[in-house]
C-alpha cells in the first residue's frame, strides 16, 4: 500500500506538471502521514535537514559558483577562441571547436545547462553561418551540453556517491577519473553525428554562388592564421586548460579532497577574472552570487525532497520488493543491464539526475552489486543515462536552454535530436557491456 501510495502520488504530481522537487517532498509527505501518522513530520525534517547537511556536498555550491565565476570571468569565449584558431578553418570545423568547447567547459562547471548557456550565445550564429539549420546547431549545443555531467568535476557523480554511500563506499575521486574516457566518446560520437546532420542540412539547402564565395574565402584566410597568432590564443586560453589539472592533480596528489578542491575552483576562478584577464568586476559579483545561490538552492531542495522518497523506499521494503522482482524476470545479466538502461532512459527525460539517483540507486544498486557489476561501472551508466535524458523530450533542460538561444520552437529542435540520442545511446551500451572503457583509467592511475 505504501508503494502504491508513494510512486502513485509522485508520477499524478508529475503529470499534472508539478515541480519535481515538490513532488518528491508532497508524495513523500503523504505517505509518512498514512504509514505513522501526523508526528512523522517531524521525521520527514529531520531527513531533510540531514541529507544537505553533509561535509561532502558542499562541493556542489562551490562547484556552481566556480561555474558561475568562470563564465563572467571570460574563460568560455577563449576556450572557443582557441579552438577555433587551431581545427575552425578545416572542414566543419565548428562542429569540433563547439563539442571541444563543451569538453572543457564541462570540466569547469560540471552543469548540463551551464555549459549550454555559457556557449550557446556565441556558437549558434557560427554553426547557421557554416551550414546547420538553427535548430541543428541548437540539437547540437543540447547534446553536447550533456558531456558537463560526465566530465569530472561532475555534481552529478558526487551526488551518486553520497547517495551510494549507504549501501557501499565509492570514491568520488575513482569515479571523477572513470568520467574521463566515456566523456571522451560521447564526444566522439556526437562529432560523427553533427556531421551527417550537416550533410543532410546542407543536402536540402543548396547554397547560392555568394554563400559558396564567403566559405571559401573564410577558409582561405583561417589556413593563413599564423603559428604564433595560435601560441596567442592558446598562452590567452592557459588560464581555462589549468583548471581541470589544478582540480583533478590536486585531489590525486593528495593535496586536497575533492570538497575542498572545489572551494580551490572558486578562489582560482576569482583570481583569474579579476588580476588576469581583468574582466571580473565588484559589480558582477552580486549577480554571482544571485545566480549561484538560486542554482544551489534549487539542487539542495531537490536533494532534501528525495531523501526522504528514498528513506521511504528502503525502510518500507519497497526497494528490496522490486530488486526481487527484477531479478525473478532473468538472472541474465546482459538482459538485466538492458531494461536498467531502458528504465533509466525513460526516467531521465521526466526527472533530473539528482532526483533519479535519490529514486534508482537504493532499488538498483543492490541489483548491481548481485550481479557483480563495479560500482563505479554503474554510477558512470547511470550518469551517461542521466546525461542523454538532459536533452531528450519532454522536460530535457538542455533543449529548453539551447532553443531559447537559438530562437526555435521546443518542437523544431526535437526533431532534430534523434542523430544524436542514437549516438549516444551507442555510446552507453558501450559502456555498460565493455567496463573497462570506464575502469580503465582508474585502474591504471591506481585510483581506488
Amino acid at each position: 500500500m505504501e508503494a502504491i501510495i508513494l510512486f502513485g502520488l509522485f508520477f499524478l504530481l508529475l503529470l499534472l506538471r508539478v515541480p519535481i522537487a515538490i513532488s518528491l517532498a508532497a508524495a513523500s509527505i503523504v505517505t509518512l502521514i498514512t504509514s505513522m501518522g501526523f508526528s512523522s513530520i517531524e521525521i520527514a525534517a529531520d531527513i531533510m535537514y540531514t541529507s544537505v547537511a553533509k561535509f561532502t556536498l558542499l562541493a556542489i555550491p562551490f562547484f556552481v559558483i566556480a561555474g558561475v565565476i568562470m563564465e563572467y570571468a571570460g574563460i568560455s569565449k577563449r576556450l572557443i577562441h582557441l579552438a577555433d584558431v587551431f581545427v575552425g578553418h578545416r572542414k566543419s570545423g565548428i562542429i569540433l571547436v563547439t563539442v571541444m568547447t563543451a569538453i572543457f567547459f564541462a570540466a569547469i562547471s560540471g552543469s548540463g545547462p551551464a555549459t549550454v548557456a555559457a556557449i550557446g550565445g556565441i556558437l549558434t550564429p557560427a554553426l547557421v553561418k557554416n551550414g546547420m539549420k538553427k535548430e541543428s546547431a541548437a540539437a547540437l549545443l543540447a547534446s553536447s551540453g550533456s558531456i558537463g555531467i560526465i566530465i569530472p568535476p561532475s555534481i552529478a557523480l558526487i551526488v551518486f556517491a553520497v547517495v551510494a554511500g549507504d549501501q557501499i563506499a565509492v570514491s568520488i575521486g575513482r569515479l571523477f577519473i572513470a568520467g574521463i574516457i566515456p566523456g571522451i566518446l560521447l564526444g566522439i560520437a556526437l562529432i560523427v553525428a553533427a556531421l551527417y546532420v550537416k550533410k543532410k542540412d546542407m543536402s536540402e539547402r543548396a547554397l547560392t554562388d555568394s554563400e559558396k564565395h564567403i566559405e571559401q574565402e573564410i577558409s582561405a584566410a583561417a589556413e593563413k592564421i599564423p603559428f604564433s597568432e595560435k601560441m596567442k590564443a592558446f598562452y590567452d586560453a592557459i588560464w581555462g586548460l589549468l583548471i581541470p589539472i589544478i582540480i583533478l592533480g590536486g585531489i590525486y596528489g593528495g593535496v586536497f579532497t575533492p570538497t575542498e578542491s572545489a572551494v580551490v575552483a572558486v578562489f582560482y576562478g576569482l583570481f583569474v577574472g579579476v588580476f588576469v584577464y581583468k574582466e571580473l568586476k565588484l559589480k558582477d559579483i552580486k549577480k554571482i552570487l544571485i545566480a549561484s545561490s538560486v542554482q544551489t538552492a534549487t539542487v539542495m531542495f531537490i536533494v532534501s525532497a528525495a531523501s526522504v522518497f528514498a528513506y521511504l523506499i528502503t525502510t518500507e521494503q519497497i526497494a528490496q520488493q522490486i530488486s526481487d522482482g527484477l531479478l525473478g524476470l532473468t538472472d541474465n545479466k546482459f538482459i538485466i543491464l538492458l531494461l536498467v538502461n531502458i528504465l533509466l532512459l525513460i526516467a531521465g527525460a521526466f526527472m533530473d539526475a539528482i532526483s533519479a539517483f535519490y529514486i534508482f540507486v537504493p532499488i538498483l544498486l543492490p541489483v548491481m552489486l548481485f550481479l557483480g557489476v563495479d560500482p563505479t561501472v554503474f554510477g558512470l551508466i547511470m550518469t551517461v543515462n542521466l546525461a542523454i535524458g538532459l536533452f531528450t523530450p519532454p522536460v530535457g533542460v538542455n533543449l529548453f536552454v539551447a532553443s531559447g538561444q537559438a530562437n526555435v520552437t521546443l518542437n523544431q529542435i526535437t526533431k532534430r535530436i534523434i542523430p544524436f540520442f542514437i549516438a549516444s545511446v551507442v555510446v552507453l551500451l558501450l559502456i555498460t557491456y565493455i567496463p573497462a572503457i570506464t575502469t580503465f583509467l582508474p585502474d591504471l592511475l591506481g585510483v581506488k
